[in-house]
């Protein structure tokens, strides 16, 4: 990648810069004074003085709160007339009808008309110390080499892109190559085996495949290329392969493999960008769900990019000149909204972090943190477990006085990990955010900030919702709960920009999944408790997906998986509680007849075979073996009474009268206890 620096820049205007008071640089954080420097829009509402007032207008007086940001954040090419024609009974959703505008514009060409050297990216390599900063001049001409390479090669508007590489600049120009174009990018997590990525390339019909020669991850490489050459054996589609250099190695290549750099090299580093309506496809994203197909969800380009930036600066406080570190990867929603689009949107300068917390040491974010002088720093809840388990002294070794804000994401913090994180690493002077939203909603959607100023912050839950969220919980007859100290269905009352509008090829699933199980509502598929103050806590999925390291995996694709093994007869997947993962996979297995398999071969057989269809984190944690599983007499598994054994909870398995073998039960105990004692015998 020694190209990263070009001689020259063209710069052309392609928009009008909005003339909003944010574009001036003057919007500052809230702490109690004039609440027009916090939100310049505010000077319109009528009845906002404070935080509170704000929210009511955002989802009492929506078109006039989302049009003036609508307005005032984003640059048109031509302006929307209508705000918003949403209904989700009828299952349609369109913002800001009529606008025409470039997401890559947006996040590149205003930025460098007004500070072309300020640093965009930061990439943290996995070699510790050899960061490389790039400037928003520079990524706009890569991204400029990029799309007019993508042009030449036959990438036309409205195509899909399957982009598969770690976390580096030439992935985020990738991606806003694709937008300048108007094409469509879906990024898959570099960690996906090869079939999980041919499935994805086959159902978002790529014709054109992203990725680097060999990835680099913890200290080891990774054969990222190889990987794409299997998945593109079986995808008659994909016409060709841009390949990266990533390291020094060369691969084999193929009539379907283009050599990246050498070809950008050819190309100008102006690259007119296409006009794009509001309402089109910016990307997809993948995601598990409670069937064992993955759902390719549409996100589009307006709503999204203004949700993005919008959460990305409130939620996080973040000023001009902060150095913003999200440590999630690319290939998940968290890396899109706020490494990549939230960020750039806003001029700010983001962090690409391509190794893992432990290495060299348990000690990387922490160096991390020191060096690049990050302000505010975004991640896992299961990495921050990860690190409490290696003591404070990793921690406090490194100079983290830049830090004005944690964040947590991907799955709800524990009280022990959120003390640990707020104590240890923020010195008890950092806010911790533990953010809740999905790869559905786009971006962040109730999180303890924005808030009045000096309003608690309670460990471990996410606590109030955004702007223009209006969160409700419902009972399983489909009532609204109205009071407080309350559970239920975590739902959505009204539309907001940066939701999700369709999954790809499939909007009848869209519909029976998100629409249709509470009608006029958006089912999260989340379940939550209103607290007596209002707060609201997340408890946990209500469907068959199971949450691994902030991932979520559908029950009903692992065991479509397990079920392949010529051993298994049937199977049952059930998440449990796991110290550092958040949840973990718990097989239970019933063997053909006539097979002689060990309990332990079985298990790592089935852990290949996983890592090998989906990825390493999907790996079961346990393997059981059992001669039946217990059945309702209709034949359906009982999985509350599987959840309840895995969880050590035997005592409360409540009402088995459905069941048709009640021995079935006890001897799947017995057997939950033996493999426990042979785990901790070993």
């Amino acid at each position: 990648m020694a190209w990263l620096l070009p001689r020259a820049c063209c710069l052309k205007v392609f928009c009008q810069p909005s003339r909003g008071p944010f574009s001036s640089g003057i919007a500052k954080a809230w702490s109690g004074g004039p609440l027009t420097a916090y939100m310049p829009e505010a000077v319109a509402f009528a009845g906002s003085r404070d935080h509170p007032g704000l929210y009511t207008v955002s989802v009492e007086q929506v078109d006039e709160f989302w049009g003036a940001l609508g307005r005032n954040r984003l640059m048109w090419i031509n302006p929307f007339h209508s705000v918003k024609d949403c209904n989700l009974q009828q299952g349609w959703v369109s913002w800001f009808l009529g606008g025409q505008l470039n997401v890559a514009v947006n996040c590149l060409d205003r930025h460098v008309h007004t500070a072309p050297n300020k640093v965009a990216l930061i990439w943290e390599k996995d070699e510790p110390g050899k960061e490389v900063r790039v400037t928003y001049r520079e990524l706009l001409e890569l991204t400029g080499r990029l799309g007019n390479t993508l042009k030449r090669q036959g990438v036309k508007r409205g195509d899909r892109v399957t982009i598969y590489m770690p976390p580096c600049p030439l992935a985020v120009a990738s991606m806003l190559a694709c937008a300048r174009i108007g094409a469509v990018h879906t990024v898959v997590f570099a960690g996906f085996s090869s079939e999980a990525l041919a499935d994805r390339i086959r159902d978002a019909q790529s014709e054109t495949v992203i990725t680097v020669n060999q990835g680099l991850r913890g200290g080891k490489v990774i054969e990222l290329k190889q990987t794409v050459d299997q998945a593109v054996r079986v995808c008659p589609l994909v016409k060709r392969v841009l390949v990266s250099m990533r390291t020094e190695q060369k691969v084999p290549m193929s009539e379907l493999d283009v050599p990246l750099e050498e070809e950008m090299m050819k190309e100008d580093v102006c690259c007119e960008p296409a006009v794009m309506e509001s309402e089109d496809l910016l990307f997809l994203l993948y995601t598990s769900g409670s069937t064992g197909k993955p759902k390719g969800l549409v996100h589009s380009q307006a709503g999204y990019l203004l949700y993005a930036a919008i959460t990305h600066k409130y939620v996080f406080d973040y000023h001009d000149g902060d150095v913003f570190g999200c440590v999630a990867d690319i290939g998940w929603i968290t890396g899109h909204s706020y490494v990549v689009y939230g960020p750039l949107c806003n001029g700010g300068t983001t962090v690409l972090f391509e190794s893992t917390p432990v290495y060299p040491n348990p000690g990387r974010y922490w160096e991390t943190v020191e060096r690049l002088r990050i302000n505010q720093f975004y991640g896992a809840p299961t990495a921050i477990r990860l690190l409490l388990r290696y003591g404070d002294e990793w921690v406090k070794r490194y100079d983290r006085s830049s830090l004005k804000i944690l964040g947590s994401v991907g799955e709800p913090i524990n009280t022990e990990a959120w003390e640990w994180y707020f104590n240890v690493v923020g010195d008890a002077r950092c806010p911790v955010v533990d953010t809740w939203w999905q790869t559905e909603t786009g971006g962040i959607c109730i999180s303890p900030r924005p808030s009045s100023p000096g309003d608690e912050i309670l460990p471990g839950m996410a606590m109030r919702p955004f702007f223009g969220i209006s969160p409700a919980l419902l009972d399983d007859k489909g009532n609204i709960l109205t009071q407080n100290n309350v559970s239920g269905a975590l739902c959505i009352s009204q539309a907001w920009p940066g939701m999700a509008r369709t999954i790809y090829n499939d909007h009848k699933r869209f519909l029976e999944t998100y629409l249709m199980p509470y009608p006029g509502f958006f089912f999260t598929g989340d379940g939550a408790y209103r607290s007596s103050q209002g707060y609201y806590q997340l408890t946990g999925r209500l469907d068959d997906v199971i949450n691994v390291s902030g991932h979520r995996l559908g029950t009903a694709e692992l065991e479509d998986i397990v079920n392949q093994h010529r051993a298994v007869a049937e199977s049952a997947v059930i998440g449990f509680p796991h110290e550092i993962k958040g949840e973990g996979a718990y097989v239970f297995i019933v063997l053909k007849k006539g097979t002689d398999v060990s309990q332990e071969r079985l298990s790592n057989e089935l852990k290949e075979l996983v890592s090998k269809k989906i990825a390493k984190y999907a790996s079961p944690e346990y393997v059981q073996v059992t001669k039946r599983l217990p059945k309702t007499r209709s034949g359906k598994i009982m999985r509350r009474v599987l959840k309840k054994i895995v969880e050590d909870k035997a005592d409360e398995l409540g009402d088995l009268t459905t069941l048709d073998d009640h021995e079935a039960v006890e001897e799947i105990i017995e057997g939950h206890k033996r493999l426990l004692q042979e785990e901790q015998g070993q």
